[in-house]
Protein backbone atom coordinates (compact mmCIF):
# COMPACT_ATOMS: atom_id res chain seq x y z
CA UNK A 1 0.00 0.00 0.00
CA UNK A 2 1.24 3.40 -1.07
CA UNK A 3 0.34 6.40 1.01
CA UNK A 4 1.46 10.00 0.87
CA UNK A 5 1.87 12.52 3.60
CA UNK A 6 1.31 15.66 2.81
CA UNK A 7 3.21 18.51 4.92
CA UNK A 8 1.03 21.57 5.33
CA UNK A 9 3.63 23.82 7.19
CA UNK A 10 1.41 27.09 7.99
CA UNK A 11 1.63 30.32 7.71
CA UNK A 12 5.80 30.20 8.32
CA UNK A 13 6.09 28.12 5.02
CA UNK A 14 4.76 30.51 2.64
CA UNK A 15 6.99 33.55 4.09
CA UNK A 16 10.21 31.64 2.69
CA UNK A 17 11.10 31.31 6.38
CA UNK A 18 12.99 28.31 6.07
CA UNK A 19 12.73 26.03 9.36
CA UNK A 20 15.16 26.05 12.79
CA UNK A 21 18.09 23.81 12.49
CA UNK A 22 16.83 21.76 15.48
CA UNK A 23 13.82 20.60 13.46
CA UNK A 24 15.74 20.61 10.37
CA UNK A 25 17.66 18.04 11.75
CA UNK A 26 15.04 15.88 13.45
CA UNK A 27 13.82 15.56 9.68
CA UNK A 28 17.27 14.19 8.44
CA UNK A 29 17.15 11.66 11.32
CA UNK A 30 13.16 10.61 10.50
CA UNK A 31 14.14 10.72 6.93
CA UNK A 32 16.74 8.22 7.62
CA UNK A 33 14.36 5.92 9.61
CA UNK A 34 12.31 6.15 6.65
CA UNK A 35 14.94 4.98 4.23
CA UNK A 36 16.51 2.32 6.82
CA UNK A 37 13.37 0.72 7.17
CA UNK A 38 12.61 0.45 3.55
CA UNK A 39 9.46 2.64 3.24
CA UNK A 40 10.45 5.93 2.06
CA UNK A 41 9.83 5.84 -2.18
CA UNK A 42 10.33 9.74 -2.47
CA UNK A 43 10.22 13.49 -0.76
CA UNK A 44 9.94 16.84 -1.35
CA UNK A 45 9.99 20.02 -0.07
CA UNK A 46 8.30 22.68 -2.01
CA UNK A 47 8.77 26.01 -2.16
CA UNK A 48 6.14 29.42 -1.49
CA UNK A 49 3.27 29.56 -3.48
CA UNK A 50 4.04 32.53 -4.96
CA UNK A 51 6.37 30.84 -6.96
CA UNK A 52 3.52 28.74 -8.30
CA UNK A 53 0.46 28.96 -10.70
CA UNK A 54 -3.10 27.46 -10.59
CA UNK A 55 -5.37 26.59 -13.03
CA UNK A 56 -9.13 26.39 -12.72
CA UNK A 57 -11.70 25.87 -15.48
CA UNK A 58 -14.26 28.96 -15.97
CA UNK A 59 -16.88 29.70 -18.78
CA UNK A 60 -15.00 26.40 -20.23
CA UNK A 61 -11.90 27.93 -20.17
CA UNK A 62 -8.63 26.49 -18.18
CA UNK A 63 -7.28 30.27 -16.26
CA UNK A 64 -4.01 29.98 -14.76
CA UNK A 65 -3.44 31.87 -11.95
CA UNK A 66 -0.35 32.82 -10.58
CA UNK A 67 0.76 32.58 -6.72
CA UNK A 68 0.66 33.74 -4.45
CA UNK A 69 -2.38 32.32 -2.98
CA UNK A 70 -4.54 33.17 0.09
CA UNK A 71 -4.83 30.40 2.50
CA UNK A 72 -1.77 29.68 3.71
CA UNK A 73 -2.73 26.96 6.17
CA UNK A 74 -4.14 24.89 3.66
CA UNK A 75 -0.94 24.78 1.26
CA UNK A 76 1.09 22.17 0.46
CA UNK A 77 4.95 22.22 1.91
CA UNK A 78 6.23 19.37 1.12
CA UNK A 79 5.83 15.27 0.43
CA UNK A 80 6.96 12.26 1.40
CA UNK A 81 5.56 8.56 -0.87
CA UNK A 82 6.04 5.46 1.31
CA UNK A 83 4.92 2.29 1.02
CA UNK A 84 3.67 0.23 4.09
CA UNK A 85 1.72 -3.03 4.60
CA UNK A 86 -0.99 -1.49 6.27
CA UNK A 87 -3.01 1.57 6.95
CA UNK A 88 -1.68 1.26 10.89
CA UNK A 89 1.56 1.06 9.79
CA UNK A 90 1.41 4.28 7.76
CA UNK A 91 -0.18 6.04 11.06
CA UNK A 92 2.85 4.98 13.01
CA UNK A 93 5.19 6.96 10.56
CA UNK A 94 2.65 9.68 10.76
CA UNK A 95 2.80 10.24 14.32
CA UNK A 96 6.86 10.43 14.68
CA UNK A 97 6.95 12.97 11.73
CA UNK A 98 8.98 16.15 13.73
CA UNK A 99 6.63 19.37 14.07
CA UNK A 100 7.79 22.67 14.61
CA UNK A 101 5.10 24.15 15.86
CA UNK A 102 1.41 23.99 16.41
CA UNK A 103 -0.09 25.78 13.25
CA UNK A 104 2.19 22.83 11.15
CA UNK A 105 0.01 19.28 10.44
CA UNK A 106 0.63 16.74 8.12
CA UNK A 107 -2.37 14.64 6.01
CA UNK A 108 -1.65 11.26 5.24
CA UNK A 109 -3.54 10.11 2.08
CA UNK A 110 -3.74 6.83 0.68
CA UNK A 111 -2.13 6.49 -3.35
CA UNK A 112 -4.68 4.48 -5.81
CA UNK A 113 -3.22 1.32 -7.00
CA UNK A 114 -4.61 0.08 -10.60
CA UNK A 115 -6.55 -2.81 -8.26
CA UNK A 116 -8.55 0.05 -6.88
CA UNK A 117 -10.20 0.73 -10.41
CA UNK A 118 -12.63 -1.26 -12.81
CA UNK A 119 -11.20 -3.95 -15.61
CA UNK A 120 -12.29 -1.34 -18.04
CA UNK A 121 -10.22 1.75 -16.48
CA UNK A 122 -7.21 -0.85 -15.87
CA UNK A 123 -7.35 -1.32 -19.82
CA UNK A 124 -7.34 2.11 -20.78
CA UNK A 125 -4.55 3.08 -17.77
CA UNK A 126 -2.83 -0.14 -18.69
CA UNK A 127 -0.48 1.36 -21.80
CA UNK A 128 1.04 4.33 -19.40
CA UNK A 129 1.20 2.15 -16.88
CA UNK A 130 3.28 0.12 -18.69
CA UNK A 131 5.49 2.79 -19.92
CA UNK A 132 6.01 4.51 -16.28
CA UNK A 133 7.21 0.52 -15.32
Amino acid sequence: MRFMMLMHPGPKGESGQLPDAKVVAQMMKYNEELQQAGVLLALDGLQASNKGARVRLKGGKKVVTDGPFSEAKELVGGYWMIQVRTRDEALEWLKRIPLGDESEFVELRQVFEMADFSPELQDLAKPLADKLK
